[in-house]
């Protein structure tokens, strides 16, 4: 079986989704709108397609589960699904990176010389400057809410966080609660133009 460099780009980005809310202080999460969009006309949604996670043509557990969290999250805000013509378009999508942090910080550290007027070894502290090297991975999460009659961007959600190792029983979990995150953001509820929370 060929596997493709695309698809293990792919697998990594889901893998991204189902560990960024793994991260121990959590993810960071930012919001945009367009403040040009009219959010009280907007009553129904549906799945953007293809969606971004799915670049492959399918739909993987994690991105089964991320629509099925999001599903729930628009719904829970009087959106209805309306998979024929929908008012919204909601699309999804994760990527990973690899970082590096550099911290370099003074630390002092003794060296031992015999003082012949002392007739004893005497410590002398001396400061040097300690550098350390961290490799970690970051994870992006977006949500993406597009006007379906104009096919533009009205408002977009994101998680960007460092990835954690999680149990294959905690992915779930995981990824409710980043979506949850991300959508705490979205201040809109169906066919209302007035934001119901702060941004």
């Amino acid at each position: 079986m060929r596997v493709s460099y695309r698809s293990i780009i792919l697998c990594l980005a889901i893998a991204a989704v189902a560990l960024l809310a793994g991260c121990a202080t959590g993810p960071r999460i930012s919001s945009d709108v367009d403040p040009t969009a009219d959010f009280s006309r907007y009553r129904s949604f549906a799945f953007y397609s293809p969606l971004a996670i799915e670049s492959q043509g399918y739909t993987t557990l994690v991105s089964g589960r991320m629509k099925a969290a999001a599903h729930a999250q628009m719904e829970s805000r009087g959106y209805v699904y309306d998979e024929k013509s929908p008012d919204l378009w909601v699309n999804l999508n994760a990527f990973m990176q690899e970082k590096t942090d550099v911290v370099s910080m003074p630390e002092v550290d003794y060296d031992y010389y015999y003082s012949y007027r002392a007739r004893r070894y005497v410590a002398v502290p001396y400061w040097r400057d300690r550098t350390d090297v961290y490799r970690y991975t970051e994870g992006t999460l977006n949500v993406d809410l597009v006007d379906a009659r104009h096919n533009r961007l009205v408002w977009e959600g994101v998680a960007v966080g460092r990835v954690a190792r999680a149990k294959p029983e905690e992915r779930a979990a995981r990824i409710d609660s980043a979506i949850a995150d991300i959508f705490a953001r979205f201040p809109y509820r169906a066919g209302s133009g007035a934001p119901a929370v702060a941004p």
